[in-house]
């Protein structure tokens, strides 16, 4: 495992000082290989703070340059930003707050065709996307890879978190949940959420990829308790957190007992 150079002692010094990070957990941060889908509004603090926590290495994917709009939430990117490709741009924040952290930029969106050799090179993946097509794909793709996978999504006041890893099981030796065992299918058109149309409170966005980029950190150094059979709902109106138990469903076309996906044939058809 990499050791510290004195520029990352002092730099992580107070990570240093925790019972269960100290030394070995930041050199497991430092050896982590972690890839962000989305640099939007969750993407921005996961990158901001894994950087920070001494990620070693950070994959970015997005095709989508930065507008104007994105601002009000999206605080990886600033004014003199806006019309560059947010890969770049992400690349060029993490340089100036950790020049140790190596981030590699993927400008192209997920798709059927190119996420598994995307993951390939990657530890741990994180979903900051924006749509239901994409959260499928890269939730069927992470349990073909068998890759854990630190989930979020918002809505205008409310956001919500758990970790997916079907590759390991529950304490009732069952496999922890999917994506699909939460939502079987996508929801119809007119209950999708569309942040141009309805708005997010921007501070929402940090709310959320605050908590995605702590479980992320959790699972690099295995400190405290997954969320992976948990959902944590956020309602920011009334200041409130929940936590619900998730269950493995055994119908589910992914990882049930009769399962029917068995590649991501689907997503290419869904694409054509």
């Amino acid at each position: 495992m990499a050791s510290l150079n004195p520029d990352e002692i002092e730099r992580y010094k107070r990570h240093l000082v925790l019972r269960d990070v100290g030394g070995q957990g930041q050199q497991k941060l430092k050896a982590a290989k972690v890839l962000v889908v989305g640099a939007g509004g969750l993407g921005s603090p996961v990158i901001v703070y894994l950087a920070a926590a001494g990620v070693g290495t950070i994959g970015v994917v997005d095709d989508d340059t930065v507008s104007l709009s994105n601002l009000q939430r999206q605080i990886l990117h600033g004014t003199r930003d806006v019309e560059r490709a947010k890969v770049d741009s992400a690349k060029d924040a993490v340089s100036h707050l950790n020049p140790h952290v190596d981030v590699r930029c993927h400008n192209e969106r997920v798709r059927a065709d190119n996420v598994l050799a995307l993951f390939e090179n990657y530890d741990l993946i994180v979903d900051g996307s924006d749509n239901f097509e994409t959260r499928y794909l890269v939730s069927d793709a992470c349990y073909l890879a068998k890759k854990t996978l630190v989930f979020a999504a918002l809505g205008p006041f409310d956001g919500y978190l758990t970790t997916f890893k079907p590759h390991e099981q529950d304490g009732d030796g069952n496999p922890y949940p999917t994506y699909r065992c939460v939502f079987p299918e996508a929801p119809s058109g007119e209950a999708v959420f569309n942040c141009s149309e309805v708005g997010v409170l921007g501070a929402v966005a940090g709310v959320m990829g605050t908590l995605q980029a702590t479980e992320v950190l959790k699972e690099i150094i295995g400190a405290g308790d997954t969320m992976a059979g948990k959902l944590l709902i956020y309602d920011a109106l009334g200041c409130r957190f929940q936590t619900i138990t998730l269950k493995w469903d055994r119908n589910n076309p992914l990882s049930g007992e009769n399962a029917s996906i068995r590649d991501l044939s689907l997503h290419s058809e869904q694409a054509a």
